[in-house]
């Protein structure tokens, strides 16, 4: 088994367990607080990670109530371009649904339907609307672009990534 796989196998199975302090603990070293999970989103494949969020990641398993917020934070707290990256992604997926990047900013109240203009708050908005409406889209974003977990708080993201690491060492024993 490579060193990679080895170190995946070992932060899902952390993960799995509930052990995500590493991925949000304010009392960390700012310069490894991330170092675990980013590490982990580098090496795995945006497959890998689509099987790991499978069906996880809906409003029936995590109600929209608690994920809008938590959103909200995670979203204002990753780069411009990183967000861009996250809007364009949700664009790109939702446009396939017939969705139409015009329409989703009126409906919406998003100022701008251009990703690189666009606030935190209407890529908020963005990401709320996958989630509820549309959660694969929403999951396929989340695989595409992982960096917006490592922002969620630790119940969260524990019930996000947990569920996700425990289907995941369960298909590979």
């Amino acid at each position: 088994m490579s060193t990679s796989e080895e170190y995946r196998r070992q932060v899902m199975q952390d993960l799995a367990q509930g052990d995500v302090e590493s991925l949000n603990d304010p009392s960390t070293d700012a310069a490894t607080q991330y170092d675990n999970f980013d590490d982990f989103a580098q090496r795995t494949t945006t497959d890998q990670r689509r099987q790991l969020f499978g069906r996880s990641v809906n409003p029936q398993q995590i109600p929209s109530s608690q994920m809008e917020p938590e959103l909200q934070k995670a979203i204002a707290q990753i780069k411009p371009n990183e967000r861009d990256d996250v809007a364009r992604a949700f664009f790109k997926h939702l446009k396939g649904r017939g969705l139409d990047d015009r329409h989703l900013e009126q409906q919406l109240g998003l100022s701008t339907h251009h990703p690189n203009r666009m606030s935190a708050d209407d890529v908020s908005k963005l990401a709320s609307f996958a989630y509820h409406n549309h959660p694969d889209v929403f999951r396929e974003v989340l695989a595409e672009q992982p960096g917006i977990i490592k922002f969620l708080s630790n119940p969260v993201v524990a019930a996000i990534v947990g569920i996700a690491a425990a289907k995941w060492l369960g298909s590979h024993k």
